[in-house]
């Protein structure tokens, strides 16, 4: 086999492990109740109505469409299909998981943004517009406690209060439920974590 074909046959495989991957992700079973849901950064709602998870388009993708290179590496966040997709800039490692989005369009924000911090047990603070839709919710969690909405491990974006992070309570991953953050498993954003750098860049579509 030349060296060629081995690199061709390691993608195939490297994508189709990624694929099952999330695959199993989104069958996982959802936990109990955050014990903090009334004060999560998601708007609370019934979720078994009108939030089904979406699995049609979730699907492995190509880089090249959306991003010129894979300097520092990329993060694409499809918002209809809810799956985020990460490509190292080595062109070899590639990434596919479930996440949550925002739950309604007017929350929702599209383009070109980076990664410009990475924190561990991020802190939470509800942001203005939260403070006055919900002013029943406290001004501040410190990271590392179990009732933080932002779970483990938070990627700050360069929007103002806009993130990748974590989340505890695990029924959101797959729909419609946040107030425009992008959620992901606490076992998958501490692998993206580890994988994203300070200037990755990020497009959500």
């Amino acid at each position: 086999m030349s060296s060629q074909d081995a690199r061709k046959v390691s993608r195939r495989s490297l994508l189709g492990g990624a694929a099952a991957f999330a695959t199993a992700a989104l069958a996982a079973p959802a936990f109990a109740q955050s014990t903090m849901d009334a004060n999560s950064t998601e708007v609370e709602n019934d979720l078994s109505h009108n939030l089904r998870r979406n699995m049609s388009s979730f699907r492995s993708l190509e880089w090249q469409p959306y991003f010129p290179d894979l300097r520092k590496g990329a993060i694409l966040v499809d918002i209809t299909s809810r799956a985020l997709h990460y490509w190292n800039e080595d062109q070899v490692t590639y990434r596919l998981y479930p996440c949550s989005v925002a739950l309604t369009e007017d929350l929702v924000r599209r383009g070109r943004t980076e990664v410009v911090d990475k924190v561990v047990n991020p802190p939470w603070r509800p942001t203005p517009a939260m403070r006055a839709r919900y002013p029943e919710w406290p001004e501040f969690i410190p990271g590392g406690d179990p009732a933080n909405p932002l779970g483990v491990r938070a990627l700050y974006l360069g929007w103002q209060f806009y993130r990748i992070h974590g989340t505890h309570d695990t029924r959101k991953i797959g729909r419609r439920s946040s107030n425009g953050c992008v959620g992901l498993y606490n076992e998958h954003i501490t692998e993206l974590f580890e994988m994203a750098k300070v200037g990755t860049q990020v497009l959500l579509i």
